[in-house]
């Protein structure tokens, strides 16, 4: 039996709302090179703590959390251990940090470590200065790596912190995290007896309904859609690749392009909302004299809060099919390995194909849309010169015609 009376939150007193609304501090990546070995400071004072009682009975254990208070308050600090909290610890090797600095000091910061093996993500440091706190500080630093674990589609959020930091415990759930497991002996043989037990918290990725085709509309996309298209392709890829994203100033390009494909192009729309789009267009492979049409298409993308629910294979299915009965016979594209070839995608290798400057590589793939289609065709791939033709002056001034989005770093960029 588990018995766990944590107390109600006081959301005034762990999050100053207008606060958040208004937060004037911008949050950065932490560059390994420059933020190795900085020390963070971890010390908090506490009159209440949460009591952590396990008892054996006949059926089991029973485990009980309550809060309590202190006879008087206590201050805890690392320094008690002779440990010392440090960013990009030589022990870890997974790791990456966001913070606040504050004329050129550090002022908050939260450090993840990717647990590939088990598919989770850890936070490991988690720390705003006292100064700074209840600003929305924390929160946003959550939502970096909530966005972290989105991308990289972890299962699972986990972090520790103590049964006497009980602000701490506080805040992590209301940001949504819950108690997932105990620890008794994590720091000394007496953690309990001290009133310091390990609690670890876990914010778990709920798995996300498969749409079918009833309840997505896919239809070309009208001029009325064109601002909506956008604004959707520029959040799929805000920050994927590379700081912020060029793709919504693509597709606004590709629609002026001679060789762009609206017969073959569309949009996912569910309740009036464009919730995803793929674009195609003309290419060639080249062997010599040889040019053989083919297309591609890009981007293919979908609202981050539709992403994992197959609107991007239902737009895929659709449109190849329309691809082949219009007698089209290879789709080739530059795209995600770990993601196309669930519809039948390969390397380009297993066609005689390769890129412009004679490569292959896992990410360059293509498909055939019918029986043996591509079986002749061999040479160099090229796409339109749309993709090339993306000035970052150009994309900068395009920008201003959507809300302004920060450009920040995450792992498995680009660049």
């Amino acid at each position: 039996m588990l018995n766990i009376k944590l107390a109600e939150l006081d959301n005034a007193k762990i999050i100053n709302e207008e606060g958040l609304k208004a937060m004037k501090y911008e949050i950065i990546h932490l560059i390994k090179e420059k933020w190795k070995g900085t020390v963070i400071p971890i010390k908090y004072t506490t009159d209440k703590y949460y009591d952590v009682i396990v008892n054996k009975t006949d059926k089991g254990f029973a485990i009980d959390i309550e809060k309590k208070n202190f006879t008087e308050p206590v201050t805890y600090t690392l320094e008690e251990y002779d440990l010392k909290d440090r960013l990009y610890e030589n022990f870890r090797e997974n790791v990456y940090a966001w913070g606040v600095v504050v004329n050129f000091e550090l002022v908050a910061a939260i450090e993840t470590n990717q647990e590939l093996g088990p598919n989770r993500l850890r936070i490991i440091e988690l720390w705003v200065a006292e100064e700074y706190q209840k600003q929305g500080i924390g929160h946003e630093l959550i939502e970096i790596a909530k966005e972290q674990a989105r991308r990289e589609r972890r299962r699972v959020i986990i972090l520790e912190t103590q049964s006497c930091n009980v602000n701490a415990v506080d805040f992590y759930q209301h940001e949504g995290f819950s108690l997932i497991g105990i620890d008794t002996c994590c720091y000394k043989n007496n953690d309990s007896q001290r009133k310091e037990v390990k609690l670890e918290f876990g914010w778990l990725l709920k798995e996300k309904k498969k749409f079918n085709n009833d309840e997505i509309e896919v239809r070309m996309e009208t001029p009325d859609d064109w601002y909506k298209v956008e604004l959707m392709t520029q959040h799929a890829f805000w920050n994927k690749h590379h700081l912020g994203c060029d793709e919504h100033y693509l597709v606004h390009k590709m629609r002026q392009d001679k060789d762009y494909l609206p017969e073959l192009s569309r949009i996912a729309v569910k309740d009036g909302e464009v919730i995803g789009c793929i674009m195609y267009s003309k290419a060639r492979v080249v062997d010599a004299s040889d040019i053989h049409e083919i297309i591609t298409f890009g981007p293919l993308c979908v609202d981050p809060k539709w992403q994992g629910c197959g609107v991007g294979e239902l737009l895929l299915r659709e449109t190849m099919k329309l691809a082949a009965d219009k007698g089209y016979k290879g789709i080739v594209i530059f795209g995600e390995p770990d993601y196309y070839p669930r519809v039948g995608f390969k390397t380009c290798d297993n066609f005689n194909i390769t890129t412009a400057d004679g490569k292959n590589f896992d990410a360059f793939m293509g498909i055939e849309l019918g029986k043996d289609s591509m079986k002749y065709i061999k040479g160099k791939f090229y796409e339109s010169k749309v993709f090339d033709n993306l000035p970052k002056e150009e994309v900068e001034e395009y920008n201003k015609k959507f809300s302004k989005l920060q450009k920040l770093r995450f792992p498995g960029q680009w660049d």
